[in-house]
C-alpha cells in the first residue's frame, strides 16, 4: 500500500471540496437547526492550529454575513481567562460554543467544550470523527467531510473546514433574513463555480511555487501578511510553512507589519502579501512597492487583476472575498510541502514525538 503524503492530500482538494458541496445538507442542517431553535445571539469558535485559523475566518463570516456577534478564541486562553459575554446582556442559552477539531482529540479544544457544557452553554462540534473524544462534551455533532488525512500537517482539512463554515454562514444568513433567496442562490452558484475550477487553482499555485522556489527555500526568514478576512489566511500560511518547511515564519496583519518589523527587512527574506479585495487593497499595492526597494522577494497572491511579474500569483479564476481564502491558502501549502520535499524534509514524520497536543 502506498504511503500517504501531504502532497497527495493537497491534490485531492478539488475532488474533496466538490464532495463537500454536494453533501452540504449533512452538516449544514444540524447547525442551522441549533441557531434557529435556540435563537443564538453569539457564536464563539474554538480550535488550535489549523482549526484556530479556520475559526478566525469563520467568525468573520458570521459577523459580516449573518450579522450576529462572533469571535475566535484560543481554547486554553479562553477557558482560563475569558468571558462568554462581558456585557451581561445575553443568557447562557443564547451563546453557542463551536469546537473545531478534525481528529476530535485536541486536548485544548476538548477541555474548553467540556467546560462550556458544564457552564450551561450550547455546545457543537465540527469534526471528522463522530465517535471521537470531543463528541462526549457537545450537544450537537456535525460531520467534517474531510475523509482520511493521515499525515501530521492538515491541508485539505483546512479547506474543507473553511468551506463547511462558509456554507453554515450563508444558509444561516438566508434563514434569518439577512440574505434574500436570490442572494443565497448566487452565493451557492459562486461556490460551485470555484469548486468546479479548483483544479486550476492547484495547478497555478504549484507552477507559481516552481518558478520561485530557489529564492523561497533559501530565505533567512519568511513573512506572511494579510488583512481583513485574510488575516486568518496569513496565520494559516505561517503555520503551514513553519511546520513543514521549518524556516522562521511570522504572520502579521499587514498594517501592523509596517509598525516596526519592517526595520528587519533585508534582501535574504521573503514577504508574501495576500491581496484580498477589501478596504486595504490599494494600500497593499503601495506597501509592496515600498518593500521591493529593500527586498526583491516580495510576492503578491491575489485573484484581482493587477500589474504583475513572475514573482506574483494572480489566479485566473475570480471570486468574491469570502471564498477567496480557499484559493489563497493553496500556494502556501505548496511552499510548505513541496519546499520541504525539495530540501529533504519528510513531512510525513513528526520529529516532535512528545504527546502534548492530542489525546492518544
Amino acid at each position: 500500500m502506498e504511503q500517504p503524503t501531504v502532497l497527495g492530500y493537497m491534490r485531492e482538494q478539488p475532488e474533496r471540496l466538490a464532495y463537500v458541496f454536494d453533501h452540504r445538507e449533512e452538516f449544514v442542517q444540524p447547525f442551522v437547526e441549533v441557531i434557529k431553535k435556540y435563537d443564538i445571539k453569539k457564536v464563539i469558535f474554538f480550535g488550535s492550529g489549523t482549526s484556530y485559523n479556520v475559526s478566525q475566518i469563520g467568525a468573520y463570516y458570521f459577523r459580516h454575513l449573518v450579522h450576529i456577534s462572533a469571535e475566535a478564541q484560543y481554547p486554553t486562553v479562553f477557558k482560563n481567562y475569558g468571558e462568554a459575554d462581558d456585557t451581561g446582556l445575553l443568557k447562557a442559552n443564547q451563546i453557542l460554543f463551536v469546537g473545531i477539531s478534525q481528529s476530535g482529540t485536541s486536548v485544548s479544544t476538548v477541555e474548553v467544550m467540556q467546560y462550556a457544557k458544564e457552564q450551561g452553554y450550547h455546545t457543537l462540534t465540527l469534526t471528522g470523527d463522530l465517535e471521537s473524544r470531543i463528541t462526549q462534551y457537545v450537544e450537537t455533532k456535525t460531520h467534517l467531510l474531510v475523509g482520511d488525512e493521515l499525515t501530521p500537517p492538515e491541508t485539505k482539512g483546512y479547506t474543507v473546514s473553511l468551506l463547511s463554515i462558509y456554507l453554515w454562514a450563508v444558509t444561516c444568513a438566508k434563514e434569518l433574513g439577512q440574505m434574500s433567496q436570490s442572494e443565497y442562490d448566487q452565493a451557492l452558484r459562486e461556490t460551485k463555480d470555484l469548486v468546479d475550477h479548483f483544479q486550476g487553482v492547484v495547478e497555478e499555485s504549484e507552477a507559481w511555487y516552481d518558478r520561485n522556489k530557489a529564492t523561497i527555500v533559501n530565505s533567512d526568514r519568511i513573512y506572511v501578511l494579510g488583512y481583513g478576512i485574510d488575516y486568518g489566511t496569513a496565520l494559516e500560511g505561517q503555520l503551514k510553512i513553519g511546520e513543514m518547511l521549518r524556516l522562521p515564519t511570522i504572520g502579521y496583519e499587514m498594517e501592523e507589519y509596517s509598525h516596526g518589523p519592517t526595520m528587519a527587512l533585508c534582501k535574504n527574506q521573503t514577504v508574501f502579501m495576500i491581496g484580498s479585495q477589501e478596504a486595504e487593497f490599494e494600500r497593499m499595492l503601495k506597501f509592496s512597492e515600498a518593500f521591493r526597494q529593500y527586498c526583491d522577494r516580495v510576492h503578491i497572491i491575489t485573484c484581482a487583476s493587477i500589474e504583475n511579474d513572475a514573482r506574483d500569483l494572480v489566479f485566473t479564476h475570480k471570486t468574491n472575498k469570502y471564498l477567496a481564502p480557499l484559493m489563497y491558502t493553496i500556494p502556501f501549502q505548496f511552499v510548505a510541502a513541496k519546499g520541504a520535499k525539495d530540501i529533504g524534509i519528510d513531512t510525513g514524520i513528526n520529529p516532535f514525538n512528545v504527546a502534548l497536543a492530542h489525546y492518544e
